[in-house]
């Protein structure tokens, strides 16, 4: 079990670290295009995109089910929200728009594991 685990979080890092790249590049792209919040928007949801079908097939080893979809989706938007609390806050604190996405990741990120954790690995998310 505890081999398991660890092999699990291993990989969410590899996934969550080319979910947040292809994250933080879109935002950093769009950022000068639109507002900044509508750009971290956009970019997080085309990174779930991408990070659904890795965590199900890298991460979990599980077939991508519309139930797990849904779970995912559902611990997503909790973390989305926690996101853009966070950024709004750190925005509103005065950071430079380029640097607030990095501490925002360092609170969501562990958050999104336990979460995402329980959506593919609950007797419940089982097809």
């Amino acid at each position: 079990m505890k081999r398991q685990l660890i092999g699990q979080m291993g990989r969410f890092v590899v996934v969550g670290a080319l979910a947040t790249l292809l994250h933080y590049g879109l935002y950093y792209l769009l950022m000068n295009l639109m507002p900044a919040a509508l750009a971290y928007a956009i970019g997080y949801v085309l990174s779930f995109v991408f990070n659904f079908f890795a965590t199900s097939y890298f991460t979990f080893h599980a077939a991508p089910s519309w139930k797990r979809f849904v779970g995912m989706l559902g611990a997503h938007g909790v973390n989305f929200l926690l996101h853009m609390g966070l950024f709004q806050l750190f925005q509103w604190m005065g950071m430079p728009a380029a640097w607030i996405p990095l501490p925002v990741y360092a609170v969501a990120v562990p958050v999104n594991f336990l979460l995402v954790r329980f959506v593919f690995t609950s007797p419940s998310s089982h097809p």
